[in-house]
């Protein structure tokens, strides 16, 4: 039981409780079952729920490993894809800056590119941190900002053609 508490604790340690969840409660509601079977005094059945919870505790620590792995990755391509975005965005208002647009017709897209440039710093500690979907969350919103200020820079130099 105190191998199995052990590896609940390494699991947790890994981030399982919050990446592989299932395994991770089935290594505690087992392990909880090996202290009833116990207080029961049916140790081989203990002994059975406490290896079932040591196992499923190490398993939930590979699978929150893995798919740390997979999410990391998935918030670095976003957030690359997002700072592409930014700099195509810098360019077009640029581009209709140089074009004479009324800064008026403007004044969405530079704040989106403000709120973006925010977003990226703030994305990147997230990534740091481990906070991989929190990130993509801020991404998400941050693209769709950048998108609909590039439509409207767009809108903008239309007229100037």
């Amino acid at each position: 039981m105190d191998q199995a508490q052990g590896a609940i604790d390494a699991a947790r340690a890994a981030g399982a409780d919050r990446y592989a969840t299932g395994q991770y409660q089935g290594a505690v509601q087992a392990l909880a079952s090996a202290h009833t079977a116990v207080e029961q005094r049916d140790y081989r059945l203990a002994l059975n729920h406490a290896l079932d919870s040591r196992e499923r505790a190490q398993n939930a620590a590979k699978e929150a490993a893995s798919q740390q792995g997979v999410l990391r990755g998935d918030a670095e391509r976003r957030l690359v894809q997002v700072t592409a975005l930014l700099d195509q965005t810098r360019r077009k208002l640029k581009a209709a800056e140089t074009a004479r647009v009324p800064r008026r017709s403007l004044v969405t897209a530079r704040t989106a590119i403000g709120d973006a440039e925010a977003s990226l710093q703030k994305a990147g500690t997230d990534i740091q941190e481990g906070n991989y979907r929190e990130s993509q969350d801020r991404l998400a919103e941050s693209a769709k900002k950048l998108q609909s200020a590039i439509a409207e820079i767009d809108t903008a130099t239309k007229g100037r053609r």
